[in-house]
């Protein structure tokens, strides 16, 4: 996936959790700049999908924790937001872990 369009997504599921989480807005400024600059320096972005799919994990903990909880809170809610995007998302989520599936087996 182009870092563009990765950071576009990151940036949609950070605003969308920030709508409901207003008094989080100053971590979550400072989770948008870290992950952005972690998507620009990423050693796999030409052959990975997603963070997620991602067999090295470059966030520290604390940040982690926040983007898994971003994620979390607006993945189910992206649909309702921008579902071309949460469709594309899916599928291309999908067809990711299918081709780390057989690349194990």
């Amino acid at each position: 996936m182009e870092t563009a369009k990765e950071k576009a997504i990151v940036s949609l599921m950070i605003d969308i959790y920030l709508r409901s989480h207003p008094s989080k807005r100053d971590d979550l400024i400072k989770l948008k700049t870290y992950a952005f600059k972690r998507i620009e320096k990423c050693p796999f972005a030409a052959t990975k999908t997603f963070c997620s799919n991602c067999h090295v994990h470059c966030y520290e903990a604390k940040m982690r924790s926040l983007i898994r909880q971003v994620m979390r809170y607006s993945g189910p809610r992206m649909i309702f937001y921008h579902p071309l995007i949460a469709v594309s998302h899916f599928i291309s989520s999908i067809k990711e872990r299918r081709k780390i599936c057989r690349s194990k087996g």
